[in-house]
């Protein structure tokens, strides 16, 4: 079989190394892929919006299965583009891709189908956004509806924080054309948790949680990034737990969307704030999370293309999705000054004895060299019976890891740690 996998970053490096456990697999081309995925896929210069072109290719080189990854293009449309010509996917269609592509859709799905999630008001004009904050319970949340590569969310302590986004968002057009729209909603409280779930639009087969590090800094401290390291399983999900959100959750966001006639295949992610009212959906993400594959994946005992698959083919009832009973930490080795002004193109040392799995997110391969060429540069997953020695290895494997600039968190997963003591 030859496999197609759109996107170029650390998730994308995950699966298409999960992907290589399949013997029937005998070509992987990444579009675009990166330097380090350059070891384990073919790596093919079309980008991942250029949706035109990656159909093209698709169809010159007889794919047999595509996994669309990123949110971009599935918002728009390449598993439909690609369906067109004969070629299956992994991943929802634009109608369903939706769900992440308009927070306001979003919103007002959990609204009519009562699917628990934070009080929310939508608006299209700053003005009123504005007046509405001066009677808004604060600490708020400001959110662009559209895509804004993960940084759309803005938590405001203050009321002049709160001014200062919607300025920044729906006047200063901080993330474009995302930020026509707004929603303004209730801030939460409690243990955040990521539930990334396999789906056939009938079917929901959670993966195991996990916990992300979003913050750049140690204890939680400094801007918000793409993600500076992550953990499985989260402690805080408990089976209890669990079953409430399949319930409560789950199950009723798969009904809500066949009701809209927008059927969702594939990976739907739920990013979850556990509060004491109970479980709240705080964000809908339609793909893998990155960096949460890094952890999730490597614990998936199951064959991964076997699964995707019957996502794509409406049988994940009949197919055995199966874990691991271990654990896992990745951590994000990034560029200094990220996510903000780093310096990059430092040469990336790799050592071949290491025992944890390297995922290669922002690199280039310039002759035999493997450079730094983004923010966050690699993640390193170690996966073992506990989570206390996943998280030990992992920091371990990291140290045999050398380039220039070279930043990382040391707190990954101690708050996970500390919550299993309790």
């Amino acid at each position: 079989m030859k496999i197609l996998v759109v996107g170029g970053g650390g998730r994308e490096h995950a699966i298409i190394r999960k992907l290589k456990e399949n013997k029937e697999i005998e070509k992987i081309y990444a579009l675009p892929g990166n330097g380090g995925i350059a070891a384990d896929a073919e790596c093919v210069a079309i980008g991942a919006k250029e949706i035109d072109k990656i159909v093209a290719f698709a169809k010159e080189n007889a794919i047999d299965y595509a996994v669309v990854a990123p949110d971009d293009p599935l918002v728009l449309g390449a598993v439909d583009a690609l369906s067109a010509i004969g070629i299956p996917c992994f991943g929802p269609a634009k109608n369903a891709a939706i769900l992440e592509g308009s927070k306001v859709f979003s919103k007002n799905l959990m609204k009519k189908y009562d699917i628990p999630t934070a009080k929310y008001e939508v608006f299209s004009d700053a003005k009123a956004a504005i007046q509405y904050l001066d009677t808004a319970p604060i600490p708020t949340v400001v959110k662009a509806d559209g895509l804004a590569l993960g940084k759309g969310v803005i938590i405001a302590f203050t009321r002049a924080e709160a001014v200062a986004a919607v300025r920044s968002i729906m006047e200063d057009k901080q993330f474009g054309e995302s930020g026509n729209n707004i929603v303004i909603e209730e801030f939460l409280e409690g243990p955040e948790v990521s539930v990334l779930s396999f789906t056939d639009g009938k079917t929901v087969v959670p993966m195991i949680s996990s916990m992300d590090h979003k913050r750049a800094g140690d204890n939680d401290t400094g801007l918000n990034t793409g993600g500076m390291g992550t953990i499985a399983p989260n402690p805080y999900y408990t089976d209890e737990i669990a079953k409430e959100c399949m319930e409560k959750i789950f199950l009723p966001t798969i009904k809500a969307m066949n009701a809209e006639g927008r059927t969702f295949k594939g990976c739907l992610y739920f990013g979850l704030m556990l509060t004491k009212d109970g479980p709240k959906v705080i964000e809908y993400n339609c793909r893998f999370g990155d960096p949460e594959t890094q952890v999730v994946l490597p614990l998936l005992e199951s064959d991964l293309l076997t699964v995707m698959m019957a996502t794509t083919n409406g049988t994940l009832s009949e197919t055995e999705v199966k874990f691991s009973d271990g654990a896992a930490a990745c951590v994000i080795a990034a560029s200094k000054g990220y996510p903000e002004k780093y310096a990059s193109g430092f040469e990336i040392t790799l050592p071949k004895d290491l025992e944890g799995e390297v995922y290669v997110a922002g690199a280039k391969l310039e002759g035999e060299k493997l450079l730094t060429a983004g923010g966050r540069v690699l993640g390193v997953t170690a996966t073992a019976d506990t989570l206390k020695n996943a998280i030990k290895k992992a920091y371990a494997e990291l140290e045999k890891v050398k380039f220039d600039n070279m930043y990382y968190r040391t707190d990954i997963g101690q708050r996970a740690l500390k919550a299993k003591e309790n």
